[in-house]
């Protein structure tokens, strides 16, 4: 059964990923924004873009590849969340948004795949 980074092991997948975002230029806005309609790992952003960043954990993809993962449903819930990070948030609102997904897998040391622009709103239907 496949389960689900938490705790202390979803921390640290999400610190990769956020140390390996800031490495690559990404610059941080917010980690773990939570509203009632669900949570974005992390809030980039990549130039001009404002990036939310789904992290997805592995320590084995015999099951599935992290990356793929990120569902239909899981990618609305992105998408309202982000809407609702826009509205309380208005100095970010003359930005272009995009999804990106952070996939790690494996252990000691893990693999790291930043996949940009994974998902957009119109692929899920709200």
């Amino acid at each position: 059964m496949e389960r689900r980074a938490t705790g202390v092991v979803g921390a640290r997948a999400e610190s990769a990923a956020f140390n390996y975002l800031t490495n690559q230029g990404l610059r941080p806005v917010a980690r773990n924004f939570r509203c009632r309609g669900g949570e974005i790992d992390l809030i980039m952003l990549h130039d001009q873009c404002l990036v939310f960043v789904e992290v997805r954990y592995r320590t084995r993809t015999d099951f599935a590849q992290p990356g793929h993962t990120v569902d239909r449903h899981k990618q609305r819930r992105i998408i309202r969340t982000a809407a609702m990070f826009y509205a309380r948030n208005g100095a970010y609102a003359s930005r272009v948004m995009r999804f990106d997904v952070v996939a790690i897998e494996g252990k000691d040391p893990p693999s790291i795949c930043w996949i940009r622009d994974a998902f957009r709103p119109d692929d899920s239907t709200l």
